[in-house]
């Protein structure tokens, strides 16, 4: 669940720089180019580490990404306030995503796999499971 939570910071944190570039372009006396080349780079980056957090080093360059997104701020003032926001989201986005995974894994410890369930149904004493997932 980690890697989805933090998949799903990092993609919203991709359209707060997408519109950030827009909002820079216009308000910033950095020159153009650097604009647009340095911020379309950073959306691209944090699309792709979106993709890239279930591999080793994935989480890392999260937290790398986020410190550029607050070094935005340089450019456009009020991305130290939004980039300090999404770092506060970031944080407890990875910290309920491991809780999530902790209790799923003690729970599958406890009384097993909801697939493996005879008939689907919970064992006795168990607690009613979520239907499982389609793929």
């Amino acid at each position: 669940m980690t890697p989805r939570l933090a998949a799903a910071v990092l993609v919203l944190e991709a359209f707060l720089v997408f519109f950030a570039v827009l909002a820079a372009h216009q308000l910033s006396d950095v020159p153009t180019g650097l604009v647009w080349g340095g911020g379309l780079g950073l959306v691209v980056a944090l699309v792709l580490a979106s993709g890239l957090l279930r591999r080793p080093g994935g989480l890392a360059l999260g937290w790398a990404l986020q410190v550029l997104v607050v070094l935005g701020g340089l450019v456009l003032p009020a991305m130290f306030v939004l980039g300090g926001l999404f770092v506060v989201l970031w944080f407890f986005m990875l910290r309920l995503g491991r809780r999530v995974d902790a209790d799923r894994a003690a729970f599958v410890e406890q009384w097993g796999h909801p697939d493996t369930w005879e008939d689907g149904r919970p064992p006795p004493g168990a607690p009613e499971a979520p239907p499982p997932r389609r793929h």
